[in-house]
């Protein structure tokens, strides 16, 4: 198959940018998005022009590292990864636009490639237990109600793409720091930083530029791993019964 591809071309974050246009010729059906981009990348190559820039990594879904937007869509028109994106969804001479994610917390780097670093900050600002160093302990020491022990499962199915954010119309990451909150927040473990986390990783939510959460739900639709806008609703109650129990803390919403 045949298409046409209009790519959002970046030398760095300083760089105004534009699309280019490129024809990717003789691609199999059987082809992900990524392994056509390689194609199209090694005819660059070949003639001496800069491949384009896409992150990438285990290419089976799972690591969260891939990530544009496809016709204006995060990953593309299916909900996955668009590693696991394949050819075959799309039409002979298709007509496709590859942008990055837009976001002011996530600037472009080059090309399709953007520093979400801002993710990395929100779970060093609470994203962890602390635990003793030491070997494993045994896993049946601490029961874990299996409602819970499901539930946090979901929630920790989130990748850290970055397509809730490249969908919602606020540029919210609250998707994200919902799951990440709840997950731990579900577990026995979890349970001594709870306050601290949820206040922590709202706090630097906010200071990351990330906009706010009106409940749009794109962010839902958009998410490869099915992550529900209900870790939202979940979120909110943990900060709100985090400020009760530690009002006028500086820094915080309401304070």
């Amino acid at each position: 198959m045949n298409l046409k591809l209009h790519v959002w071309r970046q030398a760095g974050p300083e760089d105004k940018g534009g699309f280019v246009t490129y024809q990717a010729e003789d691609i199999s059906d059987h082809a992900s998005f990524l392994e056509m981009l390689d194609v199209v990348n090694e005819g660059l190559i070949a003639r001496g022009e800069e491949p384009i820039a896409f992150d990438h990594d285990c290419r089976e879904g799972i690591c969260g590292s891939c990530g544009f937007m496809i016709n204006g869509q995060p990953h593309g028109p299916l909900q996955t990864t668009v590693c696991q994106l394949h050819m075959r969804t799309f039409e002979d001479g298709a007509e496709l636009w590859l942008e990055p994610w837009r976001a002011t917390a996530f600037p472009v780097v080059r090309d399709l490639v953007v520093d979400r670093a801002a993710f990395d900050r929100i779970i060093g600002a609470g994203g962890y237990i602390s635990a003793n160093t030491g070997s494993a302990p045994e896993a049946n020491n601490i029961p874990v109600p299996k409602e819970n022990a499901d539930l946090a499962m979901d929630a920790a199915e989130c990748i850290g793409c970055g397509a809730c954010v490249a969908a919602c119309p606020n540029a919210s990451a609250m998707l994200f720091t919902g799951a990440k909150v709840s997950h731990l927040g579900l577990l026995p473990q979890g349970q001594a930083e709870r306050d601290d986390r949820v206040l922590e990783m709202v706090l630097q939510h906010d200071e990351e530029g990330f906009g706010h959460c009106t409940m749009h739900g794109a962010c839902q639709t958009a998410c490869p791993k099915g992550i529900r806008v209900d870790w939202i609703a979940r979120l909110n109650r943990d900060y709100r019964q985090a400020k009760t129990r530690r009002p006028g803390e500086a820094g915080l919403v309401g304070a």
